[in-house]
């Protein structure tokens, strides 16, 4: 069982120090972020996060298609 926990224990900070070598070695080393409005190509085709397209069209609609959801 000790056996078990160690060796489980061993291969969790192996993938940690695996994953943050980018970040330790490089100079401004930062995780990449992976939200979808930071990302270039997808702004240029327009696409947003989906909370941000919810808000763009409910911006373009008048008082009364708020109030009538027929």
């Amino acid at each position: 069982m000790s056996v078990t926990i160690l060796f489980t224990i061993i291969i969790l900070m192996g993938c940690i120090a695996l994953l943050s070598v980018r970040v330790m070695l490089k100079k401004d080393g930062r995780f990449p972020d992976m939200h979808i409005g930071s990302h270039a190509a997808l702004r240029e085709k327009g696409i947003h996060c989906a909370k941000t397209q919810d808000r763009e069209e409910a911006g373009k609609k008048n008082l009364f298609e708020r109030i009538n959801l027929n």
